[in-house]
């Protein structure tokens, strides 16, 4: 929220009223204050640990809120945490309040459709398994309100990017807030049972102090989850440290393998594969020159032909990176990737001459996604080809040099999100490209290897 639009200001503020709003009547409802008070401490607390732990928030006490108070008391326990949390960016106060607000209106949202399906009493009695129905309406209600209030401060705090006169940006607002609603559904479904099992041992004959007990399993998740999260960010360092070290050796292609790495990501998105097996692609994608490190700086940097013995000392990079990250466990089949991705279908790639399905799937994307980013990038040697020339290329080479399935998934992906590369190796902006219109097979130009060479 750097330089927070106007626009994002006014909503935040409009945000910060309607929960006033919805507090506002709490002085008019019988409500607990010990209740809301210890609540609101434990939250409290609970945040100031969860966010100097990067790891989220404590959603549970404020769904027992929802299933134990009233709607304008349950709104008051998410307060004193979201408006004392620990906030690195700013404006800190202008987040303090929204974060306050946001979880205020998603707590009322909870709790009110909590109320209004008969969830207080099934929570006192209990009555099992009714008291799941009310139990998961609110849940549904809170991920739906904490959603819809973030995906629109998302898209008024971003600004929309320049397009050509006579073209309009349209922005998928609901395939985005879809995809943010259903990736927050299932955690917050968890820490939403969590909540009613807060509920129902604080109804019960053990009180309270029962309830609280709750939490400590949740902490057990939450230290596993910074354990993870710490090791996923030294993951990240590393690829980070490998992929600066080729770009500055080889300062012509920088950029390269990120893009890449987008591209393979596309790849492996448009193939169906699952999360995981997407981002092992796309460290895959990102180190698969990292094997440049390994050959002398003056070949890389050549601007004329290459000699075949300077071709075969550069046909030795899968190999060299083959043996940089043979060590790195976490990276799985994104290894044979870096040693494959310069195999042809028909046998007449490097370093092995590998054919047909006997080249791993991953090196197959790997390779589609690295001839199409050498065609799209201007080089010291060679201009940008537009992105419908390089599609063209890549069709005419399906089958012989290419997996034509990778081909056909990178041509859907393109039509359907279009390609965004962000600079040239000459640090000259690309402009940005809208869906690619999918291109009839036909004669290309030749194409070109990681590095720009030509390939027959």
């Amino acid at each position: 929220m750097d330089g927070v639009p106007a626009r994002a200001r006014v909503y935040v503020v409009c945000v910060a009223v309607a929960a006033l709003l919805c507090v506002w009547p709490v002085s008019r409802v019988y409500a607990p204050w010990w209740a809301v008070l210890l609540l609101a401490g434990v939250y409290a607390g609970s945040e100031l640990v969860a966010r100097s732990r990067s790891v989220g928030t404590c959603y549970p006490v404020l769904l027992a809120g929802a299933f134990l108070l009233p709607p304008p008391a349950a709104a008051l326990v998410a307060l004193p945490g979201a408006l004392l949390s620990p906030v690195t960016r700013r404006p800190r106060g202008l987040r303090r309040v929204w974060r306050a607000a946001q979880l205020a209106l998603a707590v009322w949202a909870a709790a009110r459709t909590h109320w209004q399906l008969g969830g207080r009493d099934a929570v006192v009695e209990p009555d099992f398994p009714y008291a799941l129905v009310p139990a998961g309406a609110a849940v549904l209600a809170f991920c739906l309100v904490l959603t819809l209030l973030d995906h629109g401060i998302r898209t008024l705090a971003v600004a929309a990017p320049k397009v050509p006169a006579g073209r309009r940006w349209r922005l998928p607002t609901g395939r985005v807030w879809r995809g943010l609603f259903l990736r927050s559904l299932a955690p917050v479904a968890v820490h939403g049972l969590a909540g009613l099992m807060m509920a129902v041992l604080w109804r019960s004959p053990y009180g309270p102090v029962a309830a609280l007990l709750v939490l400590l399993p949740m902490c057990v998740a939450w230290w596993a989850f910074a354990q993870y999260h710490r090791e996923r960010a030294a993951h990240q360092a590393t690829i980070r440290a490998l992929v600066q070290a080729v770009d500055i050796k080889d300062g012509y292609t920088r950029g390269h393998s990120e893009r890449v790495g987008r591209a393979s990501m596309m790849i492996a998105r448009e193939l169906g594969m699952d999360d995981e097996r997407v981002e092992t692609l796309r460290f895959a994608g990102i180190l698969h020159d990292v094997g440049k490190l390994g050959v002398p700086t003056r070949l890389l940097r050549k601007d004329g032909p290459l000699t075949p013995e300077e071709r075969r000392v550069i046909e030795l990079h899968p190999e060299y990176g083959h043996e940089m990250v043979r060590g790195i466990r976490f990276l799985g089949e994104a290894r044979a990737a870096v040693l494959h991705h310069h195999e042809r279908l028909d046998g007449s790639g490097y370093p092995y001459g590998l054919a047909g399905d006997r080249i791993p799937e991953s090196a197959r994307v790997v390779a589609v996604a690295d001839a199409f980013d050498a065609m799209t990038s201007t080089r010291s040697y060679s201009r940008a080809r537009p992105v419908a020339v390089a599609v063209r290329e890549l069709q005419r080479c399906a089958g012989g040099q290419f997996d034509p399935r990778m081909v056909r998934a990178l041509v859907r992906a393109l039509g359907r999100h279009g390609w965004h590369p962000s600079v040239t190796a000459d640090g000259t902006p690309v402009p940005r490209t809208g869906p690619v219109p999918v291109p009839v097979p036909g004669q290309g130009e030749e194409t070109r290897d990681s590095v720009g060479r030509r390939v027959p």
